[in-house]
């Protein structure tokens, strides 16, 4: 896989490392970044499950008033 070289805040880092209870910066972002992932994919799945799901109708006549 290929490797990308990104600049950050040190002090943003040291807060993910901190959040993830890892002590290396690069595995703090990476799990940062996997998470991130993992979560916009759950979203994802439940969303196409709700577009999926039959849709209830309320099928029984109105009542007429007057």
């Amino acid at each position: 896989m290929a490797k990308v070289t990104v600049s950050l805040d040190a002090e943003l880092v040291v807060e993910a490392m901190v959040l993830a209870g890892v002590g290396s910066p690069q595995d703090a972002v990476e799990l940062v970044v996997r998470d991130y992932i993992a979560r916009g994919h759950r979203t994802e799945a439940r969303l196409a499950a709700r577009d999926d799901a039959p849709r209830e109708v309320d099928a029984r006549p109105k009542d007429v008033e007057g």
